[in-house]
This record gives C-alpha cells, structure tokens and sequence, in this order.
C-alpha cells in the first residue's frame, strides 16, 4: 500500500462503484415491482418492517425515515417500522433470548399476514437476519432482501431479493441508491395525499425527475419458488 498515492485508492473505489452500476440498473424491474406492492399495502394500514445490522441498520432507519416522513412529493404517512431503532426492546431481546431473535421476535410482535419485512445485509449471512425470515414466512408476510453477492443464505429465504456486487463499501453504496429508486417507485405509483393538489405534486416529481431507466435490461434478482 505505500506506492499506492491517496488519488489512486480513491480513484478504485468510484471504479468500483461504476462497475456496480449495471446490475443496480438491472434490479430496477424489482424495485419498480416492489414499490407498486408498498403503494398498494402502505395506504390501508398495511406496515413495512425493516432490519439490518450496521451500515446496513442505518440504510434501513434511511428508508422507513423516507416513508414516514416523505421522498419527493407530498403523500400521506406510511407506517414503516426499524427494527433496530429500540434499543430498549432490542437489548431486552437480547438479554432473554439471544441476539439471533432481537429481530424476529419483533417480526412477531409488529408483522402481521400481508405485511412486508425488507433485510439488508452486504453478506447475506446475518444469523438475526435470517431468523427474522423464517419469522416473516411463518405470519404470511413478504420478506425482502436488499444482499450483497448471490447467491447467499439470506436471499434464498426471502421471497423475492436483489443481489448486488462488490465489496462491503460498494454494496453499502449501491443499496443506499437501490433505497432511494424504491421510494421514487413507491411514490410514483401513489395519489396526491388529500388536499394535496395533485398538480402541485406532479410539478414537484418532474422538476426532481431522473433520466428514464432502460427497460430492456433484465433485472437481477433471486425470487424464492412459490
């Protein structure tokens, strides 16, 4: 490392997130599919759970801050829940049960058949994250997979996931951008919140519009078998 200047590991690290940048297009199709479900469940009750372990908890408490609050234009509040945000449930979990449950056992207690549990992980190995899965399929919910590599552990469990290359930070990276087209697509595919003109909330999504994906890439993606 000491002949490699500053400039050049720099210089690496947007090489590898330039190389990520096919597959994060590709995986559009499923994050367009997925925000229609979230736009579908989320207005009548329905709820978003959500669990990573660190970086990935931060990604995850990013999207349901998205939700709660708002992405790009004005909607009504959507119920999404981090799992990881209680500390005090999830140290008591811990305590009495084990790391390996501090998230399905919320899963337990906050999900409910039709809900949507989404797990990032840049390994796709997490044991709590794997246990909050089979808790997701035990109550009829979706459970969702933002992983690194694939094929992994994680992404076999879940109902449906999007797999993305790279090292750590480059997956980190690129699931941070995969949060952010799935809160385009979950808005996109909303009505104006009440006495919201819709007008005003066309004007504000056009003006914050990105150049359209090409729709002729397959998506990549690893959907559990029915």
């Amino acid at each position: 490392m000491a002949d490699v200047t500053p400039h050049q590991v720099l210089g690496g690290h947007v090489d590898r997130l330039e190389a990520a940048l096919p597959a994060l297009r590709a995986a559009a199709p499923t994050l367009v599919r997925w925000g229609a479900t979230l736009a579908g469940l989320l207005p009548g009750g329905g709820r978003l759970l959500a669990a990573g372990n660190g970086g990935s908890a931060a990604e995850a408490q990013h999207l349901t801050a998205e939700l709660v609050g708002r992405f790009d234009g004005e909607r009504q509040a959507l119920s999404a829940i981090a799992l990881h945000a209680d500390t005090s449930s999830m140290t008591a979990i811990g305590n009495d049960y084990g790391y390996e449950e501090v998230f399905a056992r919320q899963v337990r207690a906050h999900g409910r058949p039709g809900d949507v549990l989404l797990l990032l992980s840049t390994s796709g190995r997490s044991p709590n994250l794997l246990a909050a899965a089979d808790a997701a399929r035990e109550l009829d919910m979706d459970c969702w997979a933002l992983t690194g590599p694939g094929p992994n552990p994680l992404a076999g469990r879940a109902t449906d996931a999007v797999c993305l290359p790279g090292d750590t930070a480059t997956v980190q990276e690129s699931h941070l951008a995969a949060v952010h087209m799935l809160c385009r697509a979950l808005e996109a595919q909303l009505p104006a919140a009440p006495g919201v003109p819709a007008g005003l909330v066309a004007r504000h999504r056009a003006h914050r519009r990105a150049p359209a994906l090409d729709p002729t890439i397959a998506p990549t993606t690893v959907r559990r078998p029915a």
